[in-house]
């Protein structure tokens, strides 16, 4: 095996939305994720309502004057 091509792997930090923290071994520093185990709803059961009017007003924004011409 090559010397010295390796990345350096250490503790880091991931940190998710929800606050909860983990504390593993990566190569990359300070990881932050919008969600994890503890707040996916796979692994909770509950279902979690995502923010879903703000992209069909963006959709009905981008094709508004599409429609126009059409009719």
């Amino acid at each position: 095996m090559k010397a010295d091509i390796h990345p350096q792997f250490s503790e880091t930090v991931i940190k998710c939305a929800c606050g909860n923290v983990l504390e593993v071994g990566s190569t990359k520093k300070d990881i932050s994720v919008e969600i994890c185990s503890q707040c996916h709803p796979f692994f909770t059961g509950k279902q979690k309502l995502v923010d879903t009017a703000g992209r069909i007003e963006r959709f009905r924004k981008k094709y508004a004057t599409y429609n126009q011409n059409q009719k």
